[in-house]
């Protein structure tokens, strides 16, 4: 049975009953400890109400009042979805824990930097990991991988948040060309991260997350032969039994160090930045190809804003099919956005129904079909646009169609 199996039948069996319990627990609490916050005379008469008065209806009122919620921004919907913070580790494993919160201390400019670059990022990745159920604090895995820096790229050629090697990458669909990278663009590659953990603690290790991290980090192969050794010497073959390579060593220490360090920043004199608790930007599915240059002007937003939310675009052009989401900040008008799907100013038919003044090509078009579809000849448009072979039309350029 794998980890998802598990833990949604835990859910459905347990949910109705855990909630029922903390309902009844919190209105017990309610009747037996007005006091604790009936200092208001309300509740002080209350407590001391003759039979027969109103007092049964104020307890329900104070009860509802203490349910009250509070706005939750992004690091609060992230503690919620923590899962591995009650685990008990062993004093050996809690010290490498402790260790890496103690470096991490050391520099807490660093964190504060990281988090920052989190911020477009947080609450999407973690409302993605919270619908597949799974721990909240693999939510954090960009910050140990690339620093939370969406076009980071190691030595060895990793690459984006998730650090995705090319073959790695490759296998799970991410598309590369010359005009786009989809271990860079953080929608694909996340859900890519996603699929591959779950799928490695579902082939191999009966749903054990942590050592599919492991396996993230050396490869399954590393990690299932250091499983086999442990297993062999009487272990239990978990992550914290194996002796892998010093960096996975440390993968899940560091992991839950920062976790740890994010559930209770005060504790350790953290500040974290303000996230709100929806995503920062909007998706917008485009079946055609548009630069970044053309966006920031349809859309009114600096084109330096898009580029940081499509690092995938290596060209700052979306051609599709390579990539067909464009990602705008979430405030953007709707109205501009369906015009930025629709096509944009280049391809509406203006208001007295002539030919609009200009067309952007797609994957498929050819000169002779473009020139018909506008009632030009194919000549007429190659003149129109100094083009000297019909062969060379690429998908994304831009056409003009009259003199004007």
């Amino acid at each position: 049975m794998t980890y998802r199996t598990i833990r949604q039948r835990f859910l459905l069996s347990a949910g109705s009953t855990v909630i029922m319990s903390l309902l009844l627990a919190a209105a017990a609490n309610s009747q037996a400890s007005t006091t604790d916050y009936g200092s208001s005379p309300r509740a002080a008469s209350s407590a001391n109400a003759a039979p027969g008065s109103n007092r049964d209806t104020d307890v329900q009122m104070h009860f509802w009042e203490q349910l009250t919620l509070e706005p939750k921004d992004a690091w609060s919907q992230l503690r919620d979805s923590f899962q591995w913070r009650e685990q008990s580790l062993s004093a050996k494993a809690q010290a490498r824990v402790d260790e890496w919160i103690d470096y991490y201390l050391e520099s807490p400019e660093n964190i504060a930097a990281i988090t920052r670059r989190a911020t477009p990022w947080l609450a999407w990745i973690t409302q993605k990991v919270t619908e597949r159920r799974l721990p909240g604090e693999l939510a954090l895995i960009p910050f140990v991988e690339s620093s939370f820096d969406p076009v980071a790229r190691s030595h060895r050629g990793a690459a984006g948040l998730w650090q995705f090697m090319p073959r790695t990458g490759d296998a799970l669909g991410l598309v590369r060309n010359g005009h786009y990278d989809g271990r860079l663009d953080v929608i694909t590659s996340t859900k890519a991260a996603l699929d591959y953990l779950e799928m490695q603690a579902d082939q191999w290790y009966e749903g054990d997350l942590e050592l599919s991290l492991a396996a993230y980090n050396a490869g399954a192969g590393t990690v299932n032969k250091a499983k086999r050794r442990a297993e062999r010497q009487g272990l239990k073959g978990e992550y914290w039994d194996l002796s892998l390579p010093q960096e996975t060593m440390q993968y899940l220490p560091k992991l839950l160090a920062i976790a740890t360090i994010i559930d209770t920043p005060e504790r350790y004199g953290v500040s974290l930045p303000d996230i709100h608790s929806e995503p920062a930007f909007a998706k917008v599915k485009l079946d055609h190809s548009v630069t970044l240059a053309e966006a920031s002007r349809l859309l009114e937003v600096d084109r330096s804003a898009l580029a940081e939310l499509n690092p995938g675009l290596l060209n700052g052009t979306l051609n599709a099919p390579s990539a067909q989401t464009l990602l705008v900040p979430e405030d953007v008008d709707q109205q501009v956005l369906a015009e930025l799907s629709n096509g944009g100013n280049d391809r509406r038919t203006v208001a007295d129904g002539s030919a609009p003044a200009t067309y952007r090509v797609e994957s498929g078009d050819s000169l002779s079909v473009i020139a018909s579809r506008y009632d030009l000849s194919a000549q007429e448009l190659m003149r129109l646009n100094a083009i000297e072979r019909p062969e060379a039309l690429q998908a994304g350029q831009l056409l003009t169609l009259s003199e004007r």
